[in-house]
């Protein structure tokens, strides 16, 4: 049971891994609403790295961002933190697999496996942590941007990327616990059961000597 708990947590962190890294790559991270305008033949839409429209007929141009020291703060601190929890996502999935009982590395004991693979777990939420900070703010960012009456840009809602990465973390959440409760159960077996043979020798003892002197 606990086997399949560990395993259950580690391909939950991998996968939130996996798409927590896909939304770096999408470009749906705010799309230009269509909520009272006009003109609807074409759409904006930006992530972390650069900015696209599309008309109508689906051709579309994107332009980077030319520079980062020009960006908003809150853009900055939202790159750092998602290239952060990915990292700590590829550390945190190595270990992990490092640590499950049904991986076999060298001469790796037991005790020191399940010490890795709680680190692993350990890692997995913060790497959660990392990335569902930069996605709520992001998202923040955008709502009070389309509820400011006074605001005179271009307003978005949000997009498919931060769904994905809002699962993404909430994966790597869940998996990093499950293998943290994982771990923890599985010393506390090996406590109980070593302490319980120290009780039957330690009886065991007493009953041999009062038999001897019995014997005497």
């Amino acid at each position: 049971m606990a086997a399949a708990i560990e395993i259950t947590g580690f391909l939950m962190g991998l996968a939130g891994w996996m798409l927590t890294g896909s939304t770096l790559a999408n470009n749906y991270w705010k799309i230009s609403t269509v909520y009272g305008s006009v003109i609807t033949s074409s759409r904006l839409y930006e992530n972390l790295w650069k900015s696209c429209a599309q008309d109508s007929t689906g051709v579309f141009n994107c332009r980077m961002f030319e520079t980062m020291l020009g960006l908003s703060s809150y853009i900055q601190a939202c790159r750092a933190l998602m290239i952060i929890a990915i990292i700590l996502g590829a550390f945190a999935t190595l270990m992990a697999l490092l640590g499950l009982k049904c991986t076999s590395i060298g001469s790796m004991e037991e005790k020191v496996k399940g010490k890795v693979a709680l680190s692993g777990g350990i890692v997995f939420i913060l790497a959660g942590l990392c990335a569902i900070v930069p996605l709520s703010w992001y998202a923040y960012n955008i709502t009070m941007e389309f509820y400011n009456p006074t605001y005179g840009g271009t307003k978005y809602e949000l997009g498919s990327a931060l769904y994905i990465g809002w699962a993404g973390s909430a994966l790597l959440i869940l998996g990093g616990a499950l293998l943290c409760c994982s771990c923890k159960r599985n010393a506390e077996t090996r406590s109980y059961k070593y302490s319980s043979a120290q009780s039957g020798q330690r009886i065991y003892t007493k009953t041999e000597s009062a038999q001897s002197k019995a014997y005497v």
